[in-house]
């Protein structure tokens, strides 16, 4: 039974329970004696006449008892069944993390395992939840935990035999981060830890797991077959972790000394540079070509992320910061890049100037600034003369497989692409309306604009999911525009993302994944890739906690984007994580109160987890701010509905759902059904949305009308989505 607040262990009051730990219940806890917060780890009841786990606590003491480190949490005390061991205050380790941190980290780590190494000591069940990172004065500072299933390399002879034995063949630890030996029940030594230590390292600058599966047996095939994709860090950096993560034991590092070793070898110019470019100000006297002046700082981004080793901020997160001014520093701090460029745009007649200027986050000194007077059709020589200046400075240089520029357009055509992508940008349904008669204009003038025709088919995928337009309507569109981009360009990502997102809406899976794995085949991967490949394929199949971790990937070089981080939050629901999801919603509302997406998805999931009025009064925000999406519509007719307001919540979805309308928007009525419980109603929607290719019923079945699937109507419903074998 677990102990309540205020219970005694001794000298010790419990404060709170901390979580499981290992083998055992960990509390923190109070000692009456020194006036000290500690933590007590307690071998729960129905373990404590098990001769063979009281053998391994006694070991998890002798282990910790034997060690004296300043990155391993320290042992104070031992009582009849508990440990009492430093309270260490902080996080659990979780990337993805800049590099120059993420080394400091692992070399904290390797330093405490070595330390145990230097003992006889194997830790067995590295992950990051046992490492626990404490931040003060800017520091961090990382403590290694739980050597719950340690092992004594060369036990004493007073040990019985019995202690290793009684789990000889058996897999013990915890599956993403154990050695292939270890799970194949070999014996180990050091260069186990080594492998996991790996795997912590990988996960820790990528924010996903080197190897991953919907189930342990799937985990294991992929650490025992797989090798991991590739890290977008430093050559140097990358080739440590690759060589923890070798298959073979004797092609791993021998010894955490000798990782120790290379991890010290890495030196700071070995980092990973990162910049942010920074929307460039319009001093022209017409504000109206603001929209010129964010194409020029967009350009110099599209043209900085083909050169290899640099991290690039994407366009959204580098956006989010225009007309506010910030101090350089802290726009760095919160992107977590070194570098930053900030520019102007004024833009007379046929002529323009530019000024721009690389800036080091660090101090905010000058690295380099320059001026540029040119006519107007001269903008593309500007563009990758900034661009070829940066990588100067940065001692980098272009990718010599890629010109430095795709395609040249017209400038009248390139003039109104800018336009459309302005428009698009708001979302809202008139400006996406307006966007498609710029694009129109601009293709008009220049047919052979790969990337504009690849953004059309955006364009169209965007009226199809927020209604605009009839996804029936929309599908034969992208798909025409899509294949338009690559017959001029083949190896377009964006592209190929967009053709797998088309696939999707036909629920070709097989199509799905093997266009997106042709986006990500070649060089750096665009943000919006890795999040459409966990949106538009892993989400819809089921497989929830790898869409988190490319999420998470795509994130790291567009960390502002809230629509990115709201989709996130139906993956993390998905994948079981109710209270980070929300958590994360409840953040984006913090940033943007006015962007109606978080208020419409936190909403519902109150709702569905029972806290009615909350839910109620998010319902009310959240159609104020969008009352022309149809889900919001069916979510606060039901909240009205649920609240006792029937007429109110009938007049509403007779103006905007109009049940008797087969083409209206399904997912609206699916929502309203949903959210009262109507289950067989809730089908029959959801078979019209299926029908229609209203996409969006997808992410609706996956994060939020999972009850769905547990009625007799799933199996037809699924097999409608080609998802039966999928799923199952």
């Amino acid at each position: 039974m677990p102990l309540a607040v205020g219970a005694r262990l001794g000298p010790f009051e419990i404060v709170a329970p901390l979580g499981a730990g290992g083998m055992g219940e960990v509390y923190r806890a109070r000692d009456t004696r020194l006036g000290r917060d500690v933590a007590i780890k307690v071998l729960p009841e129905r373990f404590a006449l098990d001769r063979d786990r009281l053998r391994r606590f006694e070991q998890e003491a002798r282990s910790i008892a034997a060690l004296n480190h300043p990155h391993i949490c320290q042992l104070h005390d031992v009582g009849p069944g508990y440990l009492v061991l430093e309270y260490v205050p902080g996080d659990p380790l979780r990337g993805p993390t800049a590099v120059d941190e993420a080394l400091r980290i692992a070399r904290q780590v390797a330093s405490a395992l070595d330390a145990a190494h230097e003992r006889g000591i194997l830790h067995r069940d590295l992950k990051p939840d046992n490492i626990i990172v404490t931040r003060a004065a800017g520091e961090s500072t990382a403590k290694l935990l739980d050597f719950g299933i340690a092992k004594l390399m060369d036990l004493p002879e007073s040990w019985s035999d019995d202690v290793t034995r009684t789990i000889a063949g058996a897999v013990i630890g915890t599956a993403a981060y154990m050695s292939p030996e270890q799970a194949d029940g070999q014996p180990l030594d050091a260069r186990s830890d080594v492998f996991s230590f790996g795997a912590v390292l990988y996960e820790l600058l990528s924010g996903r797991r080197p190897f991953v599966g919907t189930t342990t047996a799937q985990v294991l095939s992929a650490l025992l077959r797989d090798e991991p994709a590739a890290l977008d860090a430093p050559p140097a950096v990358e080739r440590v972790v690759r060589r923890c993560l070798a298959k073979r034991p004797s092609d791993r590092f021998q010894s955490m000394r000798e990782l120790r070793t290379a991890l010290d070898d890495v030196t700071t110019t070995d980092v990973q540079p990162s910049i942010v470019v920074l929307p460039f100000e319009n001093m022209s006297g017409d504000k109206e070509n603001e929209y010129f002046s964010d194409g020029l700082a967009e350009e110099v981004i599209n043209a900085l992320t083909r050169v290899p080793g640099l991290k690039v901020i994407a366009r959204t997160s580098a956006f989010a910061f225009k007309g506010k001014h910030e101090d350089v520093r802290r726009i760095a701090n919160t992107l977590g890049v070194s570098k930053v460029l900030e520019g102007s745009v004024r833009k007379a007649g046929n002529r323009i100037r530019v000024m721009a200027q690389l800036i080091e986050a660090a101090d905010g000194t000058h690295i380099w600034s320059e001026r540029y007077d040119r006519e107007l059709e001269d903008v593309f020589a500007v563009q990758d003369e900034i661009a070829e200046a940066i990588t100067s400075a940065l001692q980098l240089t272009l990718t010599r497989d890629s010109p430095s520029r795709r395609h040249t357009p017209a400038l009248p055509a390139y003039d109104r692409y800018l336009k459309a992508l302005h428009l698009s940008d708001a979302r809202t349904p008139q400006t996406l309306l307006n966007a498609r008669e710029y694009f129109d204009r601009a293709l008009a003038l220049d047919s052979q604009f790969a990337l504009a025709h690849a953004e059309y088919g955006h364009l169209y995928h965007q009226l199809a999911t927020y209604g605009v337009m009839r996804p029936l309507d929309a599908i034969p569109l992208m798909r025409s525009h899509t294949q338009r981009a690559l017959e001029i360009e083949p190896s377009l990502p964006e592209g190929r993302a967009m053709l797998g997102t088309v696939a999707m809406f036909d629920f070709d899976w097989v199509e799905v994944e093997r266009q997106f794995r042709l986006a990500m085949a070649h060089g750096a991967v665009p943000s919006r890739v890795c999040r459409y490949y966990a949106h538009y394929y892993l989400l819809p199949t089921g497989r929830a906690a790898e869409a988190v971790q490319y999420y998470d990937v795509g994130l790291s070089e567009d960390p502002l984007n809230l629509q990115f981080r709201c989709e996130l939050c139906l993956c993390l629901r998905a994948a079981g994580r109710l209270e980070d999801g929300d958590e994360e919603l409840r953040r984006i509302m913090r940033i943007d109160e006015n962007f109606w997406f978080p208020h419409f998805v936190l909403g519902v999931n109150r709702a569905l987890d029972g806290h009615l009025e909350e839910a109620a009064a998010i319902s009310e925000r959240a159609f104020q701010l969008a009352p022309w999406f149809k889900p919001i519509v069916g979510f606060r007719a039901a909240m009205l509905r649920r609240t006792g307001h029937l007429e109110a919540s009938n007049q509403l979805r007779h103006e905007h759902l109009r049940p008797g309308d087969r083409y209206g928007d399904p997912v609206g009525p699916a929502m309203f059904h949903l959210l009262n419980g109507e289950m067989n109603e809730l089908a029959d929607w959801t078979q019209k949305a299926i029908e229609q290719r209203q996409i969006a019923v997808l992410f609706f079945l996956n994060a939020h009308a999972t009850a769905l699937r547990s009625t007799r109507r799933w199996p037809a419903l699924a097999k409608m989505m080609n998802l039966s074998e999928l799923v199952a």
